[in-house]
């Protein structure tokens, strides 16, 4: 769940920092007060757009920080894939904003957008009036049936993409392969001469890095023994006033003294430990000099050799193991021109055979579909009747698109008749902007056990509802709430009665600028705000009693 946010230096807020908890967080506060600013924060550091005008005017920078604390295993499981690990549970996503560019990291480590993105995906949903709207499209009805379903359907949308792949597969390699004698001869040629050409080649696995060693030492062979050479003169037995020249004067000189005391015997060791120290150098000198030596006809044969291989390499492919597999597909290649026909009745069998397989998954498919649409629907109908929807019926209806994809030939579509007598109509065509609101929290509550996201935010889920309709939806979110923690914007106190905890946002001025606070409220201030909500700027006894009455009805509820 969100346990923290942390703004700095956005629109109206200077800085604040919410610790939020489980179950059901309301938020609250006049219009204007800068909710919408708090939502937009929080979007940006789920990985929103931005623009450098929504830094908080005078500042150089801006910051956006959220920590989950995260104790889902599969969700942690799937972080770790991404190579994201929790630090004592915990995972924070933060974004620095600066001028017109932002800096995004997890944990403290940099990383780029589309990571950001993809962990938060998995840790928080945003469902604002846009995602309501989305019900208003059509391709979006199968994605929710299906994660209705998705212990039976998953596996059998699985079995449907790899069907439909391997058609698909086959049907190009068909299409392919259709060709007139003349092609076919063409091609033949082709494939024989580039088969033969690596056959003849022979390159074998890692042929290819061993001789460009052997190149580039060949190429340092003169610089390195005309190196070692001058080394070998300074320091070999050979070179009078060499260091071994030297030495073997120091040692007959001090080897007239080893008896005199302790101190000299000790020089006269270690003098002669540096002579055979330097004499093992120059033997390993000398042979480190002998393995640079190579002959013109050896420097040129691996010069042609490796000409050669990188000649297939630049045609068939970056290594030597692509060239050899490009080979056998030749090969293949030459065996199917060669017995043309049999080649292409096989590939039309299996194309056949693959069509009926992809048709079975496809109708497999659309059973499990019309099974789970009627269980779907009916599970939505008894939610929106809790949502003050009376005598309202809904349908998920199922068509064939007349084609193939990878999730089937179904399409679905939600259909609605919100008054007793009307026929049922397609959902975009007939419902307003709060049954939408409505209907999606109803499709959220019939989803909550499906869905993995541990965090909701609801914005704007209110909208064109009051009175006995606002408690009920305030109702839902709790119910949703006892699985999920829910971050929920509302003007209602109908909804914010029942929250679990209630945060107000207000606007402070000094008189020469304005800021956007947001503080957690105890029981008695909560009250407080929902006689602000009730009443307006005239709050009487009576309304905070009300208010208070609202509070303790909504206790009760749970």
């Amino acid at each position: 769940m969100l346990q923290n946010l942390h703004v700095k230096n956005l629109a109206l807020i200077d800085e604040t920092e919410v610790e939020f908890g489980p179950g059901l967080n309301i938020l609250t506060g006049e219009t204007g007060a800068g909710k919408s600013i708090l939502l937009g924060s929080v979007q940006l550091a789920l990985g929103g757009r931005y623009s450098a005008d929504f830094l908080r005017s005078g500042a150089g920078s801006g910051l956006v920080e959220l920590t989950f604390s995260v104790e889902d295993d599969a969700i942690v499981r799937r972080l770790s894939e991404m190579d994201i690990e929790p630090e004592d549970g915990l995972i924070t996503l933060s974004r620095k904003l600066t001028g017109g560019r932002s800096v995004c990291r997890i944990n403290g480590e940099t990383v780029n957008m589309n990571i950001l993105r993809e962990a938060a995906g998995l840790l928080i949903d945003i469902h604002g009036q846009h995602d309501s709207q989305s019900l208003l499209q059509r391709k979006n009805h199968l994605s929710l049936l299906d994660l209705y379903a998705k212990e039976e359907i998953y596996p059998l949308k699985k079995e449907m993409a790899t069907a439909y792949k391997k058609y698909q597969e086959l049907t190009k390699k068909r299409d392919a392969s259709t060709l007139d004698a003349e092609s076919r001869a063409r091609e033949l040629d082709l494939a024989r001469y580039e088969a033969d050409e690596i056959e003849e080649a022979a390159p074998m696995p890692g042929e290819d890095a061993e001789l460009e060693e052997m190149y580039r030492r060949m190429t340092l062979s003169r610089s390195v023994t005309e190196a070692a050479a001058e080394a070998y003169r300074y320091t070999g037995a050979d070179g009078r006033d060499s260091a071994s020249d030297m030495l073997s004067r120091a040692i007959r000189a001090l080897q007239d003294i080893t008896d005199a005391d302790g101190q000299g015997e000790r020089l006269y060791s270690q003098l002669s430990e540096i002579d055979s120290l330097l004499n093992d150098f120059n033997r390993e000198l000398a042979d480190y000099a002998k393995s640079f030596e190579f002959s013109e006809e050896e420097f040129h044969e691996t010069e042609e050799r490796l000409n050669v291989l990188n000649h297939l390499k630049a045609k068939y492919g970056k290594t030597i193991p692509d060239v050899l597999e490009y080979c056998e597909q030749k090969k293949r290649r030459i065996e199917e021109l060669e017995d043309y026909d049999d080649f292409l009745a096989r590939i039309l069998q299996e194309t056949q055979a693959a069509g009926e397989r992809m048709e079975e998954a496809a109708a497999a498919l659309r059973a499990a579909r019309e099974k789970a649409a009627a269980v779907f629907s009916r599970e939505i109908r008894s939610q929106m009747s809790e949502l003050n929807f009376m005598d309202t019926r809904l349908e998920i209806r199922l068509t064939d698109s007349g084609k193939y994809t990878s999730s089937g030939r179904d399409e679905a579509e939600f259909y609605l008749a919100v008054n007793p007598g009307e026929p049922l109509k397609p959902l975009g065509n007939i419902a307003s902007g709060g049954e939408l609101s409505r209907v999606m929290l109803a499709v959220k509550a019939v989803l909550a056990g499906e869905e993995d996201t541990p965090t909701l935010i609801f914005d704007e889920i209110d909208t064109g509802i009051s009175g006995i309709t606002a408690g009920k939806v305030g109702e839902k979110l709790r119910l949703i709430s006892e699985n999920r923690q829910i971050i929920c914007i509302t003007h209602l106190p109908q909804i914010a009665a029942f929250s679990d905890f209630h945060y107000l946002i207000r606007k402070e001025t000094d008189g020469n600028t304005v800021k956007t606070r947001i503080a957690a409220l105890d029981e008695e201030n909560s009250v407080k705000e929902l006689a602000r909500m009730l009443g307006g700027a005239n709050i009487t006894d009576h309304i905070t009693e009300s208010a208070r009455e609202m509070k303790e009805l909504a206790k009760r509820a749970r």
